[in-house]
């Protein structure tokens, strides 16, 4: 697993490695763009939105929210990925901050009407995403949501078929989502996955009145 000062190093190229590896159909990320443009068009049925990415990277997804005028708020633990994003989103509200934690204390006030994570969360053991979404969901407000675009899988058995077709470069550090099991965490939640691609889909929750 990459570190602070790893991902300060990818930083520079992170979008381009992506964008090589989306282009050749491949895991870890085939479907990114799809990822990013379904979240951003749910984002967009709501004007002025407020909204939290959790390790937001180096703002590719954001930065179209941003110019659309939505108000940005992010965190991430890598100084690089935001030095990156700050050029872009200037009057955004970005902090370094171990999301494995929680929030900062300078967030812990505002209710968002979303909250979004794009292929950051599979960095967490399972138990501890379920603690985080549980966390996460005090700061959404009453019609807000979670969305999490990831390498994410309905089943168990869908997760195991591509860990084999891609056995030679699969990573075994990283804990994908697999929605069957993450939703029996969240009984009073309405909760969604919808698959992207192969190895790729968005999980949505959003709590029930």
């Amino acid at each position: 697993m990459l570190d602070d000062k790893g991902f300060d190093l990818w930083a520079d190229g992170y979008e381009k490695s992506v964008q090589l590896n989306e282009e050749d159909n491949e895991y870890p990320f085939v479907g990114y763009k799809d990822v990013l443009g379904t979240i951003y068009n749910i984002v967009h049925r709501k004007e002025k939105a407020k909204i939290l990415d959790i390790g937001f990277g180096t703002g590719v997804l954001t930065k179209k929210l941003y110019d659309d005028g939505y108000k940005i708020y992010g965190i991430d633990f890598s100084q690089r990925m935001i030095e990156i994003a700050k050029e872009k989103m200037p009057l955004a509200k970005l902090f370094q901050y171990d999301f494995f934690k929680g929030l900062p204390k300078e967030l812990e006030s505002i209710q968002f009407d979303y909250i979004i994570s794009t292929y950051a969360m599979h960095h967490l053991e399972d138990e501890d995403k379920i603690k985080l979404i549980n966390k996460l969901e005090e700061y959404i407000s009453r019609d807000g949501r979670i969305i999490i675009g990831d390498v994410a899988f309905q089943t168990r058995e869908l997760l195991e078929q591509c860990k084999a077709k891609y056995e030679n470069y699969w990573d075994d550090e990283e804990i994908y989502f697999v929605f069957n099991e993450l939703k029996e965490f969240f009984p009073k939640e309405d909760i969604s996955f919808t698959t992207i691609s192969h190895c790729a889909g968005i999980i949505q929750l959003r709590k029930l009145s």
